[in-house]
């Protein structure tokens, strides 16, 4: 039985590598490999933009005919993601770098143009100078003046430096304090002249109403009421209230002696001839209707009548 996984392989005695045949294939056949878009472009057929480290699989071949310093160039098929249009580039080995052949058109390539512009210059300078002597000394008096005011900005810069150097800081920050410490100071001291003129201002009222009061007794000529106590205003609350409770309770038990109504409809008096005695029962009788108060033992029998019915009409009420 066979090993499964086959490290050395078996070669026959009688073995030959020289008589294996040999595959002919075309040298511009091409490979299959995958690549990522070295560059942002955008496709001119659809407009999609592709932008740089976007993943395709590629077909890639060499240039025939194309060598930098024997190193072969290579060229790349992509397809567009939209439209599927076909799209190629190649190395620049020169530049460290890639081409863009067509299918689209490369993005943000202002500094390289920038840089192929100036390297462009250089040599057409360099073509014009081998041929032309007085060209040479123009080129040479421009690159001297260029020298001197290069020169002079930057002795400006440098003085500039230094007087920036020269300032000191931790000075200004001192002299800052000091200035703001006074200005402080200033403040208090106008607060406190401001907290003077009101207080005197208020000692010169209080003197001139203590003033007005003094003078207005003395005008009046009125002597100043004794001051009350304040209990004595509970006494004189509390006085009145008991009074009107112990009045309120002897009507209760006993009825109204002083009101004349109602003694004037239980009090009938009778029509008799006028003598001495009647006269002095009628006159009895006038003065307990004027007084309220009971009659004494002396009183005729129109008395004791209305005595009688005085009492009968106590005993209704108090029922």
């Amino acid at each position: 039985m066979s090993e499964r996984k086959v490290l050395n392989k078996y070669y026959p005695p009688d073995f030959d590598p020289a008589k294996i045949p040999k595959l002919k294939l075309p040298k511009d056949r091409q490979y299959v490999v995958r690549l990522m878009a070295p560059f942002n472009m955008r496709c001119k057929t659809c407009g999609e933009y592709i932008y740089k480290g976007k993943k395709f699989n590629a077909r890639k071949e060499t240039v025939q005919n194309e060598v930098y310093l024997g190193l072969p160039i290579f060229r790349f098929y992509i397809k567009c993601t939209r439209c599927l249009a076909e799209i190629t580039f190649k190395t620049d080995p020169e530049n460290t770098d890639y081409t863009m052949e067509h299918g689209a058109t490369r993005n943000f390539q202002a500094e390289k143009l920038l840089e192929e512009e100036e390297k462009r210059m250089q040599k057409e300078r360099e073509e014009e100078e081998l041929n032309n002597p007085m060209k040479v000394l123009e080129n040479r008096t421009k690159d001297s003046k260029l020298e001197m005011e290069v020169l002079e900005n930057l002795q400006e810069l440098k003085e500039l430096n230094q007087r920036q150097a020269n300032v000191d800081f931790e000075a200004m920050l001192k002299q800052y304090k000091e200035y703001e410490e006074e200005q402080k100071r200033k403040e208090q001291e106008e607060d406190e002249q401001e907290i003077k003129a009101m207080l005197e201002q208020a000692q010169n009222r209080r003197l001139l109403v203590d003033s007005d009061s003094d003078e207005e007794p003395a005008k009046s000529g009125t002597k100043p009421e004794a001051r009350i106590k304040p209990t004595d205003i509970l006494q004189e609350d509390s006085q009145p209230q008991s009074k009107k409770l112990k009045t309120e309770s002897w009507e209760r038990s006993v009825g109204k002696l002083n009101t004349k109504s109602q003694l004037a409809r239980l009090v009938t008096v009778r029509k008799q001839k006028p003598g001495p005695a009647l006269g002095n029962g009628t006159e009895n009788q006038g003065t307990t209707a004027n007084t309220g108060s009971f009659p004494t033992a002396t009183g005729t029998t129109s008395s004791l009548s209305l005595l009688g019915t005085y009492s009968d009409s106590e005993d209704s009420t108090s029922d």
